[in-house]
């Protein structure tokens, strides 16, 4: 639980962050995503998906 409650924490952090720093990117970036089709953005979320698992097995291994 200590480990979920952290990965949360840290996925917090870096969005803040983004929004905090670059809130004119911030927004292009959703209008980018809003505009397109679904395939590019469910590879990507798959993509993302895989290197999470990834980068927790390697922590966790």
């Amino acid at each position: 639980m200590n480990d979920l409650l952290a990965g949360l924490g840290i996925a917090l952090v870096l969005e803040g962050l983004f929004w905090a720093l670059a809130p004119d990117a911030a927004r292009r970036v959703v209008t980018d995503i809003a505009n397109r089709s679904n395939g590019p953005i469910q590879t990507f979320a798959l993509a993302a998906v895989a290197a999470g698992v990834f980068f927790v097995w390697l922590a966790r291994g």
